[in-house]
């Protein structure tokens, strides 16, 4: 960026800056709500509009008449109400809620803003609230006279017991609620969701105490969850089209079970998009599981992206027999990401099938399907250690993908190289015309990989 264009920059700032409170408050109410408070960040002008409104509902002990669920339940409603009230720009506020049933004050934060106040955003400051565990969170809207309709975009943060009612309150609420978030939200043991026709998004991250989830929802067509593996259950989800399941944090209950995860994976089986950890698929393999042998078929899948700390034979057997049970697959990612923890695989044996077909490298190779729709592979992170699994992998792809167009190789250093396959009686033609790249054999060593460097 040159002088001139910094100015001008500067300029348009301070120009922005010292317009008034309700023109800034309309331009940032065309923002997403995630937008809109980074525009705090630009001057005092900007953060002034975040300043939170302090509400208190706490209780007097001396007043306290008639039944305190009651009680409860009005004050509850009255911050619903006061959350539902239409604005014309983004909102910040910090309520204390106090009642005889929570026993002590429950703080939290709410930022309500976007198009028309359609996002709301609840964290419950886990530093300020004791952490209560063992609870489960219901969400099945219900008709209500005071509702939150016009929210489409929630997002919890924090959420504890003392904020269950609460948060059922709201959910009850927001009948129209098109995307869902819950996040870091400690002591959940279970996520029960029996959405409506509306909901198109859910998403669940760092939640570390939950067991199980039970999803019903006709029209969702995006799950993500990143954490240790629950039970998930999916239920009428027939739109579902792309789903994450970023299990960094291993296994979280005490015995693992095939079925469960089978039963998972076939409710996936119509997704477009999956992004998946690679130990899930290599504890599958490692206990006996044949996918070739499975009643079901990934055929709708478009785009795979496998992620793990390290490639090992075992992992990389299970994701090639993978991809024979997802014929359409046209992109696929592989990526050996350094900064997760390994998950060990623990010792099975064999039990889900019998007799048991181990897929080690040689009969992967004489039993692999072509992938006639593989046009992309992106291979990322592998190092130095691990080039015998990244050459048994490139070689295995490049046999079978018959309509391959591009692949590549990107170090942990984030150089990228693109691959190609050199015939052995080639070589010493290829490499006295490219001195730069780098040629390395191929496992069985009738041909050579060349790495070339992408001048993107």
């Amino acid at each position: 960026m040159n002088t001139t264009e910094s100015m001008e920059e500067e300029t348009i700032e301070t120009t922005m800056s010292n317009l008034p409170p309700e023109i800034l408050r309309q331009i940032v109410s065309l923002f997403s709500l995630k937008e809109a408070v980074r525009t705090s960040t630009l001057s005092t002008s900007w953060k002034t509009l975040w300043t939170p409104f302090q509400v208190e509902f706490d209780s007097d002990p001396n007043q306290i008449t008639g039944d305190t669920d009651d009680e409860a339940s009005k004050k509850i409603n009255q911050i619903v109400g006061l959350l539902s009230k239409p604005s014309s720009s983004p909102e910040l506020w910090r309520f204390s809620l106090q009642t005889e049933k929570t026993q002590r004050p429950l703080f939290f934060s709410a930022a309500k803003g976007g198009g028309g106040g359609e996002e709301l955003h609840l964290d419950f400051l886990a530093k300020e609230n004791e952490i209560q565990r063992n609870f489960k969170l219901v969400y099945d809207p219900t008709p209500r006279i005071s509702n939150l309709s016009s929210i489409k975009t929630l997002h919890l943060v924090s959420v504890n017991k003392i904020a269950e009612d609460l948060v059922s309150t709201l959910f009850s609420s927001c009948r129209f609620l098109e995307s869902l978030k819950l996040e870091k939200c400690s002591g959940i043991q279970s996520i029960d969701i029996k959405a409506s026709d509306s909901l198109k998004s859910f998403e669940v991250v760092g939640c570390e105490d939950l067991e199980s989830i039970a999803i019903s929802a006709p029209n969702l067509k995006s799950l993500w969850y990143r954490g240790a593996l629950p039970l998930i259950q999916i239920n009428g989800c027939l739109n579902l089209v792309d789903v994450v399941l970023d299990l960094r944090e291993g296994f979280g209950r005490s015995e693992f079970d095939c079925e469960d995860v089978l039963n998972l994976l076939s409710s996936l089986k119509d997704v477009e998009i999956l992004k998946i950890s690679g130990w899930l698929l290599e504890w599958l393999f490692a206990a006996g599981v044949v996918f070739e042998r499975l009643q079901f078929r990934f055929n709708k899948l478009k785009e795979l992206s496998w992620f793990d700390a390290l490639m090992n034979q075992t992992k990389r057997d299970s994701l090639a027999c993978f991809l024979h049970i997802s014929p359409h697959l046209e992109i696929l990612f592989v990526k050996i990401d350094q900064n997760l923890s390994s998950i060990s695989c623990p010792y099975f044996h064999q039990y889900w099938h019998e007799p048991h077909l181990w897929m080690d490298y040689e009969t992967v190779m004489s039993h692999a399907c072509q992938l006639e729709h593989l046009k992309i592979i992106q291979l990322e992170g592998f190092t130095n250690e691990e080039d015998d699994q990244l050459m048994m992998l490139m070689n295995l792809l490049l046999r079978q993908s018959v309509a391959l167009k591009s692949m590549t190789v990107i170090s942990p250093e984030k150089e990228s190289r693109r691959v190609r396959k050199i015939p052995k009686g080639q070589l010493k033609q290829t490499s006295a015309c490219n001195p730069k790249w780098i040629v390395i054999s191929s496992p069985n060593e009738d041909h050579f990989f060349a790495l070339i460097e992408d001048r993107k």
